[in-house]
């Protein structure tokens, strides 16, 4: 059987991403009710050299939106993170969701075996799209989605892992 790279990359980062919308409201709703300022939470990281949690959601859209859209063939749209509060972090999970969703099928014919080419903050790096999507987007939309979870569970967010996997 062939592997269907649509279903294998577009399917799994909106699950993330809308999974981690959901959890995200649910913090935002924990600081007001607990009348913690956002920003404590916004900013809180599990260990002093990881990054905060404003980062790790936004890095989870970009990988998600940059993966899916090298693999389709597409140029990848930069979303500004600007200042981050709750709201602004879920509208651009949103707008990464919504832009994995205008994404085809047919798009992604051949994506397996393209060479995908990506820049990095010090260098630039090729991969064919089947290790790319399983060795570099994958784990790094799944690690930073985790992170987060982390971080609010971490600050007392009363989640588990059903927050994390979603409905099924």
């Amino acid at each position: 059987m062939k592997l269907d790279m649509y279903q294998a990359t577009v399917p799994p980062c909106v699950r993330a991403l809308t999974n981690l919308i959901a959890i995200l409201e649910k913090a935002e709703g924990y600081a007001a009710a607990r009348k913690i300022d956002p920003a404590v939470l916004l900013n809180t990281r599990l260990f002093p050299d990881m990054l905060p949690l404003t980062m790790q959601i936004v890095i989870a859209g970009d990988i998600a939106r940059g993966g899916a859209a090298r693999l389709a063939g597409r140029d990848v749209p930069a979303f500004d993170s600007g200042t981050a509060t709750f709201g602004q972090l879920i509208d651009g999970l949103r707008h990464s969701i919504a832009f994995l969703e205008t994404l085809t099928p047919e798009q992604f014919n051949g994506a397996e075996d393209r060479t995908v080419t990506w820049n990095t903050r010090s260098s630039s790096k090729s991969m064919q799209g089947t290790p790319y999507l399983f060795q570099h987007v994958l784990p790094n939309v799944f690690f930073h989605v985790s992170t987060a979870y982390g971080i609010l569970r971490h600050v007392g967010l009363e989640i588990g892992k059903q927050d994390f996997l979603g409905k099924t």
